[in-house]
């Protein structure tokens, strides 16, 4: 069989099947109930943490928890288009119809009477992911240890008819059920069948056990008994109340050291040994997922390893820059300190091939570009907010031009105190515009844009490159591409921050912020072509109106994020397609 809790057959406005919760955690690419001990030891509400927190290993690589509420998954159902409806649908069908309906389990009859509103799977790392050189693999038990495998933790609202389901499981195709004691607790295993074997088991009453090997439901019981599971991982159980909420759709998190050691033992691409040094300064990255009226909300946050000797600086100054670009603007990315976010990513990403790009190689290319030297000629005034955008571009009538939208980077030029370096920047500025014009024979000439003073590069060909100037007498701009240099000076009447789609979609928590984002996706998948990134990215696209995410340093040791996506909606949903039972499974 396949576990009680692996059910369903979907009817119309009947609850969801358990799998098809599961199968959401492609969909977060992302709170229930802990141990007594948990509670009185620590005082923290279990509707607080992941659902299962406290039985889930420790170690575990990444664990996902989903609603079973039948109400929440057809309002996912309603978002996007038809074609990325069709996509979810044939997901859900398919592992529907793997884990349920071909056991001879239904949602509603069998599962949805005992289960309760939140539903968890965790992906354990082999064992050997903990070790610094994996063992040779000699036996079969060896073998599986050294593989993945898989746990579900369903809270159970009826202990007695869980208890009943699981004493009578379905006939399975091939192979027979057993019977085992671990720890004092009865396990329920399939023997003798090819493919996933299954054990069950029920703990403390309250929670239903589902793996797909022996080793880890033992895994399961040890932590729950020995208390080393998610719940008393470094960090978790301080940091994962943080993005709780009573509505949610689904909840996530990822064990970044664990995930880092797997990447490293990796043949095809293995991590450096100073990337994995770095990577375990982090500890955890969580998120919750709730569905709104007009799209999805991921609240996350980060933390950091508590034996780390990093420590993150609690410096939340953003939030002016979309004030500073017009409403028109597609994309405006902004930070509170680009001298701070250089150097935490040099922290992580120098000698790492995933990098999208080597801290060497850029501070060595500007180098020999513009003889400037990036920490000491740029980086050491740029301590105050910036922002990079892409502004669309307006022809003028005669006045052709090759580009269709400008990319602006602008950058107050101040220390962490606040206090202007205007002198220092426009003396590395001056540096600049000598090296345009003397290396590349730009011509560089003085302008006025609305009565302001500019300064123009005009490339060889006579073509107008790029403009550099200042704003608020501090904040510093460059324009590269198309001549959108009027669009920000003077200062726009209608901002970006002043539009509909930005207020509806960038998250206006946490406040105070070091970062934000937006991106209208409609405008700019309809006007410019975009990289494919990621598999069915035009679907994906297709169905998003735009993208906003605010971020903040939480305390000296965590990072929160507000993540939302607005999306187009479906106006007619059909039920998903009726399972074909095999009656030949169904008898008990």
């Amino acid at each position: 069989m396949a576990p009680p809790l692996v059910s369903v057959p979907m009817k119309k406005n009947k609850k969801p099947s358990l799998v098809l919760t599961l199968s959401a955690a492609g969909l977060l690419i992302g709170a229930g109930s802990v141990g007594y001990w948990l509670l009185s030891q620590r005082q923290i509400s279990s509707s607080d943490l992941l659902v299962g927190a406290n039985i889930i290993p420790g170690d575990a690589l990444f664990a996902v928890s989903l609603t079973t509420d039948p109400q929440q998954w057809q309002k996912l159902r309603e978002f996007g288009t038809k074609e990325t409806q069709a996509e979810l649908d044939r997901n859900l069908v398919e592992l529907r119809d793997r884990f349920l309906t071909n056991n001879g389990y239904d949602f509603q009859k069998d599962i949805a009477p005992w289960v309760g509103n939140d539903v968890t799977i965790a992906i354990l790392a082999p064992a050997t992911a903990s070790k610094a050189v994996p063992k040779p693999v000699t036996t079969n038990e060896d073998a599986a240890s050294d593989q993945q495998s898989m746990v579900m933790v369903l809270p159970v609202k009826n202990p007695e008819i869980a208890k009943n389901i699981l004493a009578q499981p379905k006939t399975l195709k091939q192979g027979k059920w057993i019977d085992r004691i671990y720890q004092g607790i009865a396990i329920k295993q399939s023997e003798g069948q090819t493919g996933e074997n299954l054990s069950a088991a029920l703990i403390d009453g309250r929670f239903l056990v589902i793996t797909d090997s022996p080793k880890a439901t033992e895994r399961a019981i040890d932590a729950y008994k020995n208390q080393t599971s998610l719940a008393t991982t470094g960090g978790f159980a301080e940091n994962f109340p943080k993005i709780a909420n009573y509505q949610r759709f689904g909840q996530f998190y990822i064990n970044v050291p664990t995930a880092a050691k797997i990447a490293a033992a990796s043949p095809n691409r293995p991590l450096p040994a100073q990337v994995l040094a770095q990577l375990q300064n982090n500890q955890g990255l969580a998120g919750t997922m709730t569905l709104e009226a007009e799209g999805i909300r991921f609240k996350g946050v980060s933390w950091l390893n508590p034996n780390s000797q990093r420590v993150l600086a609690v410096e939340n100054k953003a939030g002016k820059m979309q004030s500073r670009v017009p409403a028109e603007t597609l994309m405006m990315l902004s930070g509170g300190n680009l001298q701070r976010l250089w150097g935490d990513y040099v922290l992580t990403s120098q000698g790492n091939p995933l990098s999208p790009i080597a801290p060497e190689q850029l501070k060595g290319g500007i180098k020999s570009l513009t003889t400037l030297d990036l920490d000491k000629d740029l980086l050491s005034w740029m301590k105050g907010e910036f922002s990079l955008s892409v502004i669309p571009n307006t022809p003028k009538e005669g006045s052709p031009n090759d580009f269709r939208a400008g990319l602006v980077f602008m950058v107050q030029a101040s220390n962490a105190g606040g206090q202007s370096l205007r002198n220092s920047a426009e003396a590395s500025i001056k540096q600049l515009d000598d090296v345009m014009r003397n290396q590349y024979q730009f011509q560089v000439q003085p302008a006025k844009v609305a009565e302001q003073p500019v300064v123009n590069w005009i490339s060889p060909y006579g073509t107008l490159t790029a403009t550099h100037g200042w704003l608020d007498g501090d904040v510093a701009f460059l324009v590269v591409g198309a001549p959108i240099t009027d669009k920000i000076v003077p200062k726009p009447n209608n901002t970006l921050a002043s539009t509909i789609p930005f207020q509806q979609t960038v998250p206006t928590e946490p406040n105070p912020t070091n970062g934000q984002f937006f991106l209208d996706v409609e405008r700019t998948v309809n006007n410019f072509p975009l990289p494919t990134l990621i598999p069915n990215q035009q679907t994906l696209l297709a169905a998003t109106r735009s993208i906003g995410m605010t971020s903040a340093v939480s305390d000296s040791r965590s990072n929160l994020y507000d993540i939302f996506i607005a999306l187009k909606k479906v106006s007619n949903t059909n039920p998903l397609p009726s399972p074909e039972r095999n009656n030949s499974n169904s008898s008990r």
